[in-house]
């Protein structure tokens, strides 16, 4: 802990809005308490853990977040965030093939590696208690749907790039589920097939 946050703590003061040097401070613990969820899932989160993992107090991380939901879905958010990432590197490593389904296709691996399993478990959250949690599902569709969004042909009209980019995202958390809940794989690349025969003729179509 920093003195400066020893002594707001002391003090019971809320953080400075703007600071910047508060802000990477916020960062730096937000992104030890996410090596944690990533490593140990969402079951008994709390913010004594949380303060643990990050190698601070409690009092502190309540000083930089609105509370342990607050924090909780920072963490789950930024999680999900690096799974972005590393599946939109996935698919730009497979843009040397041109076709969409291609792309789609190379996201597969890393949707369901690493942190797929603490995911899982935030959209199970948010379904069990939507009043506390809704803001982990409802978040996923803005943080997906741009990247869906940028791997799609530029030339199409901004209202077709939307219906596809649904039905990719609609499709992909359909098999998450399906992965997660049967484990049944032949059923999942049967599921595939079909849809890169969706995007190969929504690529074929003139807009």
């Amino acid at each position: 802990m920093s003195e400066g946050e020893a002594e707001q703590e002391r003090a019971g003061y809320r953080r400075s809005a703007g600071s910047a040097r508060g802000e990477a401070r916020r960062l730096e613990l937000l992104e030890r308490v996410t090596d944690d969820l990533g490593a140990n899932g969402l079951v008994d989160f709390s913010l004594r853990r949380a303060a643990r993992a990050a190698g601070t107090t409690h009092k502190v991380l309540l000083y930089y977040f609105d509370g342990p939901e607050d924090l909780l879905t920072q963490a789950v958010l930024r999680l999900r965030a690096r799974r972005i990432d590393r599946s939109m590197a996935a698919a730009a490593e497979e843009s040397a093939s041109r076709t969409l389904a291609g792309r789609v296709r190379a996201m597969w691996p890393v949707l369901v590696g690493e942190e797929a399993w603490v995911l899982d478990q935030a959209i199970g959250l948010a379904m069990y208690d939507s009043g506390r949690y809704a803001q982990l599902a409802r978040e996923a569709s803005k943080q997906y749907l741009p990247s869906l969004l940028s791997i799609l042909p530029a030339e199409w009209s901004a209202r077709r790039q939307h219906e596809v980019a649904e039905m990719i995202l609609g499709v992909l958390r359909g098999f998450l589920v399906e992965w997660r809940t049967s484990g049944d794989g032949a059923g999942i690349e049967a599921g595939f097939a079909a849809l890169d025969r969706a995007l190969t003729h929504e690529e074929a179509a003139a807009d």
